[in-house]
């Protein structure tokens, strides 16, 4: 499951941390995870960056119903869960066609939690829609090595949303970002598929302080099974 492959060597961190990727016990799929906000596809990018892995990432810039979803979700729910179910489908499909030539990856999203969504934002009928459409893609998702669930509260969530900037996303309701906190808690309170590294983010900046990131990576380069919990204090540097 391990094998050796040109994108997995043994090579140095940020500041110098080592990190054999070419060990046995070292994920080589990690998917990571939390809700809208709170940091996922930035700390995929530089984790990739950092252990030299593909990223795969859900772009959501290129939902064509994301903005009018944010606009009125109860018009917009059912054609933006689609494309994204289709979307993942696709991305699912193509990793599993490049499993041959055993990459290794880091992705900013679990395929499992779309339903999360979909309970969320559609109505019965059109979440039988939904699973009846999910169950005929049949799509055989792998299973991550390690999944990183990053969790904040909603406040510091708003913030981070508001600083990032994005137009859409400044239609994003607190009470909307509230029950996803809620389900996203729910979800992973029962996960077992995979090893899972649960991360206070609240008070971290794993984007801009080396300090803070280095001292995860660290702690997730332990990580060999079951379920593990991080909480940090903020780097004063």
């Amino acid at each position: 499951m391990y094998n050796q492959s040109s994108n997995s060597l043994t090579h140095s961190g940020e500041k110098g941390l080592q990190f054999d990727t070419n060990h046995p016990d070292f994920p080589r799929y990690i998917a990571i995870e939390g809700p809208i906000g709170v940091g996922k596809t930035s700390f995929t990018k530089r984790l990739a960056a950092t252990f030299n892995y593909e990223t795969v990432l859900e772009k959501p810039e290129t939902n064509p119903f994301l903005e009018r979803f944010y606009q009125n979700r109860r018009q917009a729910a059912l054609p933006t869960q689609l494309f994204f179910l289709f979307e993942r489908s696709r991305q699912i499909q193509e990793m599993r066609q490049g499993d041959m030539f055993e990459p290794v990856r880091i992705a900013d999203f679990l395929l499992e939690k779309d339903r999360l969504f979909a309970e969320i934002n559609l109505d019965r009928d059109e979440l039988e829609l939904y699973d009846n459409v999910y169950q005929h893609l049949a799509i055989d998702a792998p299973k991550p090595d390690l999944v990183i669930y990053l969790q904040a509260p909603v406040p510091v969530l708003m913030d981070r949303i508001q600083l990032r900037g994005v137009a859409a996303e400044q239609q994003i309701e607190k009470a909307y970002l509230a029950q996803l906190v809620d389900a996203y808690t729910r979800f992973f309170h029962y996960y077992d598929d995979a090893p899972l590294l649960i991360v206070n983010a609240a008070e971290i900046d794993l984007v801009n302080s080396d300090a803070d990131y280095d001292a995860l990576v660290t702690y997730l380069s332990t990580v060999k099974r079951a379920r593990h919990y991080y909480n940090p204090t903020p780097s004063m540097v």
